[in-house]
């Protein structure tokens, strides 16, 4: 009984808000339809708020109260969500009002908006390089504005995705035994993210793959990359000494050497490069 009541209720206002926004919608007095425009927006009713601001958009367009239509008619697509389109308007904005006193937030809103549609890290990344553009611009441009702090913790963040992203993409190299792929990729991701927490991870993968791609090469080839192996453990031990994957890399080490040793790579280094 409570069910159909709520219903009947949920029903019964809908029915009365559309009939009201069907009058706002008909009625010919433009201050009319923006102060209802700036009400729905108020409400969280972007949807009603941007059908009528959009109507007025021509009608105020350079007046003294195209400024607040401009900005709540970007900001109720942003609150919808529909971050494709608010880019375009904060950006329209900041063509239109350049020196407001809102250009620093939208400037802020616009970048943000980029950050939004940046998708999950195994997805193209696109949007995240644009973002990490944008807020690095607003940062330079507004280096004591209160919301650079966030921007940089933004551009963190997507430095995050993408590290994420080269590191799914080296280890589909290991996965599918594309092994000389998989140690450039992970080496590539040391040196592009230097102060990762996991570089040693990366190194030890690095290895690893080296390793594979020494054991699965044809014998003329295999001294040559097993001493790669080696060079590789040997810059583990230097930069990571306190590391807890230590023991994993030198494993390796002593796995190279044995192969290196064993009757069917006796062979001298200058043989091995024949």
């Amino acid at each position: 009984m409570r069910l159909r009541l709520s219903l009947f209720v949920f029903i019964l206002v809908a029915l009365v808000s559309c009939s009201k926004f069907s009058k706002v919608l008909k009625s010919k007095d433009y201050e009319y339809k923006l102060k209802m425009a700036h009400t729905y927006y108020g409400k969280k009713q972007y949807r009603q708020a941007q059908v009528l601001y959009e109507e007025l958009f021509p009608v105020f367009k350079g007046t003294p109260q195209f400024d607040d239509l401009y900005y709540n008619y970007a900001f109720s697509h942003y609150n919808a969500r529909d971050y494709a389109t608010a880019e375009n308007l904060f950006k329209g904005y900041l063509e239109v009002f350049a020196s407001s006193v809102r250009a620093e937030e939208v400037e802020y809103m616009q970048a943000d908006c980029f950050f939004k549609q940046s998708p999950k890290a195994e997805l193209e990344q696109s949007n995240t390089m644009r973002a990490i553009g944008m807020f690095q611009v607003f940062i330079n441009t507004h280096p004591e504005s209160p919301r650079s702090k966030d921007a940089e913790l933004i551009i963190e963040k997507c430095h995050k995705k993408l590290e994420v992203k080269e590191a799914l993409s080296a280890q589909l190299y290991f996965n599918v035994g594309q092994y000389k792929a998989a140690a450039l990729t992970f080496t590539t991701l040391i040196n592009n993210y230097p102060d990762s927490p996991k570089s040693d991870e990366y190194k030890l993968m690095a290895i690893k793959s080296y390793y594979r791609f020494a054991a699965f090469s044809i014998l003329e080839k295999q001294y040559e990359r097993y001493t790669k192996v080696i060079s590789e453990v040997e810059d583990f031990q230097d930069r990571f000494p306190e590391s807890n994957l230590l023991k994993e890399a030198e494993r390796y080490l002593t796995l190279t050497k044995n192969n290196i040793k064993s009757p069917n790579n006796e062979q001298t280094p200058q043989a091995a490069r024949k």
